[in-house]
């Protein structure tokens, strides 16, 4: 039936095998020790209770896995998400910590119902705009924005500031009333994570490192050395219900929500992918924004706020052993189980060792290496890779992620606007011909010129082609010109502003007795030119005349 291409789940349950339910069952566990420790970190940097990180991880991954089409993606807060709730929400609730929640909550509503919308205007398409560069320089700029949020809790310090410097500056200030024995927690909890991943790799080591700095603030009375705890946590499952706010109650919730969509579906397609072409089974992008919808229209019921997939949660899954999505069903039941009986020993978990775990969680956003090698290799590159640093550096995440956008449309515009115009030669002993400036030893067109615009010839670049060529023709050659080419074999489409930019070169080459000749345009063009007038001005369009073809006639 029609209805089944929108349930992934129809297509994996049917050719399900009884010995991935192992596997599926011990991924779940294994994701839901991972989840405890980072969920409670992440909620305390989105400014919300603990517990409602562990709703995020529970609801959004039951979510997921009704319609996303990954097999082993894990759905969850994010460390750029959260950042972004607690940098833009803390104004729109105006010191209301009810209508905080509230508002937050809402922004999961609202990316659930954008995502719908997208679906239903096929837009994943549009998240290609956002190039992998400024995806590079945004997670390194993210990265170092959300250490220096949980640096203050490490040092034992009140923190504060609006961005990465202000904070950094703020944070420099304050050195001296460090709490050495929060730091010494804190700092001892990082080595603990980082030697066990490395030792361990693939294990819930967090959750080891959560036990065992719980045991230790019990026996060695560490709240009463004025170590900060996460403090009670209420039992239960979250109640079910919709949003307590409509969105034109609560100004600039849209770009909130759209930000913290753009960054889920980014990251997590970019995740999925990843898993889909290891295990073999395709992957629907479309689909994608069902299940990112799902998710968090789960996780906002139960008064959570938005939540993505992953790379490091489902590697977890993935290296747990998980074959399809019943590895996230089995997960939140084990998170449910969590919340009902063992919420009593998180009470005396350091909030140090929480920033210990947001700081190693972050490790992998900062590709520093990628930055280098993007400015040994393409400048162009850096240069988008560097305004998102620096944007969500000066801006914060949600700023950020917006001006990476918009410089992902600006840099491909400007891509667009000065392609290569390539002017050809011929190759010694062959009827082939390339670039004279890449080959300068190609054989020079006597009286002839040849021009291939290397780029699809639309508005943004038609101007810039035609000035190229019209320089060219400005040099002084002998014998005169008398021939113009142009080959557009290169140029995958044509608009209208190509047709004029055509027509325009005819008329000034006409004023100088100058015949112009067109080549190699593709189907759509030839239709386009043809309906344009411009055929019977360079003496047809037919698809069967090559360049060889036109310089031996003439």
């Amino acid at each position: 039936m029609k209805w089944l291409w929108w349930f992934p789940p129809a297509q994996w349950i049917a050719e399900y095998r009884a010995a991935w339910l192992v596997g599926d069952m011990v991924a779940g566990v294994t994701l839901a020790a991972y989840a405890i420790p980072v969920s409670l970190a992440y909620a305390g940097l989105a400014g919300l209770p603990p517990q409602v990180g562990i709703y995020g991880y529970m609801l959004g991954g039951l979510g997921y896995a009704l319609l996303g089409s990954s097999r082993q993606l894990a759905v969850g807060p994010t460390s750029a998400i959260s950042l972004m709730i607690a940098g833009t929400v803390g104004a729109m609730a105006e010191g209301d910590v009810q209508r905080y929640a509230q508002i937050a909550s809402l922004a999961a509503f609202t990316v659930a119902a954008l995502s719908l919308f997208a679906w239903l205007l096929r837009l994943s398409v549009l998240v290609k705009l956002i190039s992998d560069s400024i995806l590079v320089g945004f997670k390194a700029g993210a990265g170092l924005t959300i250490a220096m949020t949980q640096l203050p809790s490490l040092f034992g310090v009140k923190g504060g500031g609006h961005n990465f410097f202000e904070r950094a500056f703020l944070l420099a200030g304050q050195l001296g009333q460090t709490q050495y024995v929060v730091l010494l927690v804190g700092a001892i909890a990082i080595l603990l994570i980082a030697v066990g991943e490395r030792l361990l790799p693939g294990k819930p080591v967090a959750l080891g490192v959560v036990v065992l700095a719980i045991i230790a603030a019990t026996v060695l009375g560490l709240p009463a050395l004025g170590v900060p705890i996460t403090g009670e946590i209420p039992a239960g499952l979250p109640t079910l219900a919709g949003p307590a706010l409509r969105i034109r109650d609560v100004e600039g919730i849209i770009p909130l929500a759209a930000g913290c969509l753009l960054l889920a579906y980014i990251e997590g397609v970019s995740a999925a992918r990843t898993f889909a072409a290891k295990h073999g089974y395709p992957l629907d992008p479309r689909q994608e924004l069902l299940g990112v919808g799902a998710a968090n229209l789960a996780a906002a019921l139960g008064h959570g706020y938005p939540v993505a997939g992953g790379l490091s949660q489902s590697a977890v899954n993935d290296k747990a052993g998980a074959r399809t999505s019943l590895a996230l069903v089995f997960a939140s039941i084990t998170l449910a189980l969590c919340l009902l009986f063992l919420t009593g020993l998180l009470e005396n978990l350091p909030k140090a060792v929480l920033a210990a775990v947001v700081l190693t969680a972050i490790y992998g956003l900062l590709d520093f290496p990628a930055l280098i090698r993007m400015w040994r290799v393409s400048r162009l590159d850096f240069l988008a890779a560097a305004i998102a640093f620096l944007g969500v550096l000066l801006l914060g995440i949600l700023q950020g992620i917006l001006l990476a956008a918009l410089a992902s449309v600006v840099l491909l515009l400007l891509r667009a606007s000065r392609p290569n115009v390539a002017f050809l030669g011929r190759i010694p002993g062959t009827d082939k011909y390339s670039d004279m400036a890449r080959h300068p030893e190609n054989e020079p067109l006597s009286g002839i010129i040849v021009f291939r615009p290397e780029a699809s010839l639309i508005y943004v670049n038609a101007d810039s082609v035609l000035e190229a060529v019209l320089g060219r023709l400005r040099k002084p050659v002998s014998p005169a010109i008398r021939l113009v080419v142009c080959d557009l074999s290169a140029a995958p489409y044509l608009d209208l502003a190509g047709s004029r930019m055509l027509r325009e070169l005819h008329a000034e080459l006409a004023g100088r007795d100058i015949a112009l000749r067109i080549v190699g345009a593709h189907g759509l063009a030839r239709d386009l030119l043809r309906a344009d007038g411009v055929e019977e001005k360079v003496g047809g369009l037919d698809r069967g005349v090559t360049l060889e073809g036109v310089l031996r006639a003439a």
